[in-house]
């Protein structure tokens, strides 16, 4: 039996805002499973056919049209690093830090895969429970979050978060408030604040809920966001329903189906006179039976062409809807030949994916700003953190070359923006920097060791022309 540690008691208000927001979770459960279940391609079809027995269930096939919808976008989501506003040259390097420390570089493509699926995700910030560490910040499930919104500053006024804790086999929770965050635990005498790591009751005194929301597709006054998958989900449905009906449809009809008449059961007897399985019978080439009046003929196989073109006709309107290229569903069988063919094919992707990344910057911005706050005391500037992405489209090495050579030519890249093309990230181009500082020193060294070189240089120099060893 679990012993509940000691608690704090709450106040009628937070016991109010809990039951509140576990109602939403509650509410919400049914709809957010559903989209899960999509996802992980684990839905079931309502019905396959009118004319198919129950038993024909082995026959269902899903194609995850929704995970593509989800991940397509995801993948090209890749935030490089975050600045201040006013100066785009600088990259924060105490909130790269900070990024880095929490493993967001891969759990923030969690958040937006969460986004994508649920239509909204949280993002959590709080002190570390060890001394001494960077801020914790930490993806949330939106099946465990029930959330209040401010309409007029934009903002939650209340979060709670709830789960069962597989250890000690009982409800745990933190409700999320402007200036405190509340541990809570459920025993039989209702929630109670728990003490068990020694903080019950974090008084940060923010001002604000430290968590922040991310939605899909946000529409104006509207704080719930919209799955990524619910243009596809029906039709989801129906090309499976035509795969499964071609499925079985390949075992009773694609096939000549045979007949024979005037046969008893007599005549189909093996070698040793036993009867044979009727399956047996049917795969057996049989050429002659005792009855002289017996006849055997077939029945033209049926054609499933009507079923497989349902299906691509479904599968071209799904990426139509999510902005894919046809190829990307199989509806095409040449791929683009050069680079830009290849982003020209895959536009309105990428429009989308930069368009999701506005929003989800912004986000991730407000998410860095509270770990500022906790982590120095002090607010900063106001919309002062921008957010910094690599590019969604599909480049390839020899594309941004060319293009950095181009404009290296002219005078119109550094070496740092060729680097910013190449798509490196700072401890990349720190390696580089580093690099080339030694290979100027090598270059230096070599010629001031190099008599010939040396004397070139003096003759250059004394003549006013550049030094010949570049140095």
């Amino acid at each position: 039996m679990v012993t509940i540690p000691t608690a704090s008691v709450l106040s009628d208000d937070e016991k109010a805002t809990i039951n509140r927001l576990a109602g939403q979770i509650r509410a919400n459960a049914p709809k957010l499973r559903v989209w899960d279940r999509y996802y992980d391609a684990e839905q079931r079809l309502k019905h396959i056919g009118l004319a198919i027995p129950a038993e024909a269930r082995i026959f269902e096939t899903i194609i995850n049209i929704p995970r593509m919808a989800v991940n397509e976008p995801v993948l090209r989501q890749r935030l490089k690093a975050f600045y201040r506003a006013g100066d785009s040259t600088k990259i924060d390097a105490t909130l790269q830090a900070s990024w880095e420390s929490n493993n967001l570089p891969s759990e923030s493509s969690v958040c937006h895969t969460e986004t994508r699926i649920f239509g909204r995700s949280f993002v959590a910030v709080g002190k570390h429970p060890d001394e001494g560490e960077l801020p914790l910040i930490t993806v949330e499930s939106p099946l465990e979050i029930g959330c209040e919104v401010d309409r007029l500053r934009r903002r939650m006024s209340n979060a709670l978060r709830l789960y069962r804790d597989p250890v000690d086999k009982v409800t745990r929770g933190t409700l999320y408030a402007p200036n405190e965050t509340v541990y809570l635990v459920r025993d039989q005498h209702g929630w109670q604040v728990d003490d068990t790591d020694g903080f019950g009751r974090d008084q940060h005194n923010l001002g604000a809920v430290p968590m922040v929301m991310f939605l899909n597709a946000r529409r104006a006054g509207r704080f719930e966001g919209r799955s990524e998958m619910a243009d596809v989900v029906t039709k989801t449905d129906a090309i499976a329903r035509m795969i499964t009906n071609t499925l079985i449809g390949g075992e009773t009809h694609a096939l000549p189906a045979r007949w024979v008449a005037g046969a008893t059961t007599e005549d189909f007897v093996d070698e040793d006179g036993n009867p044979m399985p009727v399956w047996e019978s049917y795969f057996t080439a049989i050429r002659a039976i005792k009855d002289a009046n017996a006849k055997f003929g077939e029945w033209t196989a049926g054609d499933l062409k009507n079923l497989t073109d349902a299906v691509d006709k479904l599968l071209t309107w799904c990426s139509v809807e999510l902005g894919l290229p046809t190829r990307y569903v199989g509806q095409s069988e040449v791929n683009p030949a050069a680079e830009g063919a290849i982003r020209a094919d895959e536009s309105r992707l990428i429009v989308r994916t930069k368009d999701k990344n506005r929003h989800d910057g912004d986000s991730w911005a407000w998410v860095m700003g509270l770990e500022e706050r906790i982590r120095t005391g002090e607010w900063g500037e106001r919309n002062s953190i921008r957010a910094l992405w690599h590019d969604p489209g599909t480049g390839t090495l020899a594309e941004a070359a060319d293009a950095a050579t181009k404009l290296t030519s002219i005078g119109a890249l550094s070496t740092e923006g060729v680097w910013d093309m190449l798509e490196w990230d700072e401890p990349r181009k720190q390696l580089e920097r580093e690099r080339l500082d030694a290979q100027a020193d090598s270059a230096m060294a070599r010629a001031a060791a190099d008599p010939l070189i040396l004397a070139a240089n003096n003759l250059a120099a004394a003549s006013g022309n550049p030094s010949p060893s570049g140095s």
